[in-house]
């Protein structure tokens, strides 16, 4: 089993496209893409949303902002609605070159496309005040459509309450968190988690007191020490449950979960579902290719 490569109608000669939909059901199966993706979606209330290792039920409308090579697909499920409407941009990932993206002025753009390699979903006013321009947009061409595109790219780089949907492990694209002592926990951490790591291994290998530590880490990432450990797991929990036949069990203890009820909580915290109907819901959309 597999997910599908799409190739997207985008050519090198395009800065993006974009494309509108009405239809009365989703059925293209879940895929992933080179290029970067906005989704808009209107009126499908109890549709079915998957990104990386993301499943949830979507309200009436959103707006989704999916990275390079994350998989992603949007499934009927409990939509009832005869009137969904659909309109995607896609745009390539070096649109905005990086040494250009490294500049001060485009701080807010650069990191929103560097959490979108985990999927972002937009809040409901960001969709409220964004929708009507995604739509204006194929009213546009020529270099107004483009300038469009980046004013909308901007305005919602500095949007609030933006929801990281994917855990940072399960997908292929390596993160930059602009810090060396982050970058050689994280790495501790990817090639350790199947073992028990405590506060004091990774403060060590960071240099700092414990206390400093969990301060620092706590202002790089938004999460706690326990709290990216256990997304580190989580995202390599996933990733066996789609891709190989272990048990749940096993798979809580291949990636250093000991106690069974306590995975089986976090698991449900975390992705609203149990670890048994997050496989079945997962590997229901894939194909076979």
């Amino acid at each position: 089993m597999d997910i599908v490569r799409e190739i997207t109608p985008l050519t090198q000669n395009d800065c993006f496209t974009i494309f509108s939909r009405e239809k009365k059901e989703f059925d293209f199966p879940l895929h992933n893409h080179e290029d970067m993706e906005l989704n808009l979606i209107l009126d499908a209330t109890g549709a079915q949303r998957i990104v990386g290792d993301h499943i949830g039920e979507i309200d009436d409308h959103e707006l989704v902002f999916v990275g390079q090579n994350l998989a992603h697909g949007w499934f009927t499920h409990n939509c009832t609605s005869s009137n969904i409407k659909e309109v995607t941009i896609q745009f390539h990932k070096d649109l905005l070159d990086e040494r250009f993206l490294k500049r001060n002025q485009l701080i807010n753009i650069r990191n929103m496309f560097e959490n979108a390699k985990r999927g972002l979903l937009f809040s409901k006013a960001t969709v409220n005040a964004i929708a009507p321009r995604i739509i204006g947009l194929s009213k546009k061409s020529g270099f107004d459509s483009m300038l469009e595109l980046l004013s909308i790219i901007h305005d919602l780089s500095i949007s609030r309450d933006i929801k990281l949907l994917s855990d940072a492990t399960f997908t292929v694209e390596q993160f930059n968190y602009n810090s060396r002592r982050i970058e050689k926990v994280f790495e501790y951490m990817n090639n350790n988690f199947s073992q028990q790591i405590s506060l004091a291994d990774v403060a060590k290998i960071a240099n700092m007191p414990e206390a400093s530590f969990s301060r620092f880490i706590k202002k790089r990432t938004g999460y706690s020490f326990i709290d990216s450990l256990n997304e580190i797991r989580l995202g390599h929990v996933t990733r066996m449950l789609i891709d190989t036949t272990h048990s749940i069990a096993e798979v809580a203890f291949k990636c250093g979960f000991n106690n069974m009820a306590n995975f089986n909580r976090t698991f449900k915290n975390k992705k609203g579902y149990t670890p048994k109907d997050f496989r079945e819901n997962y590997v229901g959309k894939r194909i076979f290719i």
